[in-house]
């Protein structure tokens, strides 16, 4: 059975792309087949997976239609490629800023287009064990459609408040709208993955508690990521598996991808 999981936050900038990529890696590397579906038009998670795709193989990815195209096409699998063994991906580009407009031009009723997504998803989406999704940080027509898709939500906190807001925010969001408006099947939180700014410092420390009294500390995954150079240079270089910096940043997502799969019972 497929589980389809959403990585989100409406602040930017938080660490939604560079978990969702981390995590779909470790869940592929666990002989998981694996998808990746890139719904923002800005492409970072395409970038640096197609960047791991040269680390891996030393070919450049192409597909055969764009995301929007695929959309047009009403075949999301126009828009796939195979980066690695048990991990391929769904790559956006710029013109998936387009879809709102285009599903504007479909359907007369908003939750008609909220919806219609989730049809083009199941048949791709039912090849695979996984499917990790990163959207956009903005309230939007494709935010709604990916969560109506998805049967579970990591919601991506940095410990400053205004990403504390972006989470509360988030997760309030689903629940009035997704969820009660738009009548989303199977739609869950997994909880709140904490991305720590600088470790041990006070306004850090104090968004975490803030955090956990608002959630419930059992709401808080229990392995918080580190500010750790290396994962930030995978956004140049793609993912690389070179040294000791790389080996930590694959412990470190070893934890996290083992809690997520407890939480949602794997």
């Amino acid at each position: 059975m497929t589980e389809i999981i959403t990585f989100g936050n409406f602040k930017g900038g938080v660490g939604k792309t560079t978990n969702a990529t981390q995590v779909a890696y470790e869940l592929s590397k666990r002989n998981n087949k694996t998808l990746l579906m890139d719904l923002d038009p800005q492409a970072n998670a395409t970038n640096i997976l197609l960047k791991t795709k040269a680390n891996v193989d030393g070919e450049l990815g192409h597909f055969k239609a764009s995301l929007m195209s695929a959309v047009e096409q009403e075949n999301l699998e126009l828009s796939i490629i195979n980066i690695q063994s048990n991990l391929d991906l769904m790559g956006s580009a710029p013109d998936f800023a387009l879809f709102p407009r285009f599903m504007e031009q479909k359907f007369e009723k908003y939750v008609d287009r909220v919806q219609y997504l989730s049809t083009l998803i199941k048949p791709v989406a039912e090849k695979y064990d996984y499917v990790i999704i990163d959207i956009p940080p903005t309230i939007s027509l494709i935010t709604d459609a990916a969560l109506y898709a998805s049967d579970w939500c990591l919601v991506i906190m940095q410990t400053q408040q205004q990403s504390l807001d972006g989470a509360i925010g988030f997760i309030d969001y689903m629940q009035n709208d997704i969820v009660d408006k738009y009548h989303a099947p199977n739609l869950d939180v997994i909880g709140i993955l904490a991305v720590l700014i600088t470790p041990r410092a006070p306004v850090d420390q104090m968004t975490l508690s803030k955090a956990s009294d608002y959630f419930g500390e059992k709401n808080i995954l229990s392995t918080t990521i580190h500010n750790m150079a290396r994962i930030k240079r995978y956004g140049i270089t793609g993912i690389t598996t070179n040294d000791q910096y790389d080996k930590k940043v694959f412990a470190v997502y070893k934890k996290i991808t083992d809690e997520i799969l407890e939480r949602i019972g794997h």
